[in-house]
């Protein structure tokens, strides 16, 4: 499943980032069905081809949106995905962001790679100033996540997001272009 015809946005030692291409969708399907365990009860990514060509025409279409595959530069294979979603400018210049890894690079810190890719390219080429991440309280391994890459717990919202037929409480994290570049 290797996607060896790709060009990196941003690369660190093990991972690079690239925008998704509808060409994607047979191996990300397949690594969504691969990983459903540990994406339960948490993420829903899309499992069919047919969800994945509106996933990611809303990805490559949308100017409200970013996504970006974290894939190790061994091989090209997707290790994960990072979207940036609800992309405000003017005065705000903020993003939401959300992201799954994949099964088999669960663990490995290529996600956290990626992120902190993903983190540079939003406040580099992309312009924006703030990043957010919603997560529900029980996700310790998202919240880990974001904290390592040096997002900071901003706040607590009940029932914010519908996910697996409920209103979900979340914690939000947040980071600024200032906080990166500060340390």
């Amino acid at each position: 499943m290797p996607h060896t015809a790709s060009r990196f946005l941003a690369e660190g030692p093990r991972v690079g980032i690239r925008h998704f291409t509808h060409e994607d969708g047979a191996e990300f399907t397949a690594r969504v069905r691969e990983s459903k365990d540990l994406h339960h009860p948490w993420l829903f990514p899309p499992a069919t081809a047919e969800a994945y060509t509106a996933y990611a025409a809303r990805l490559i279409e949308d100017p409200t949106k970013a996504g970006f595959l974290v894939c190790e530069k061994d091989g090209g294979a997707i290790a994960g995905y990072i979207n940036i979603n609800n992309i405000v400018e003017g005065a705000f210049l903020s993003g939401a962001l959300g992201y799954g890894a994949f099964a088999h690079a669960a663990g490995r810190g290529l996600m956290r790679e990626g992120l902190g890719l993903v983190v540079g390219h939003a406040f580099g080429p992309m312009r924006l100033h703030r990043l957010e991440i919603n997560v529900q309280p029980g996700n310790t391994a998202s919240i880990a996540l974001a904290r390592s890459c040096g997002f900071r717990l901003e706040g607590f919202s009940p029932d914010m997001l519908y996910i697996d037929g409920a209103w979900r409480d979340h914690e939000r994290w947040a980071i600024t272009a200032e906080m990166r570049t500060s340390g």
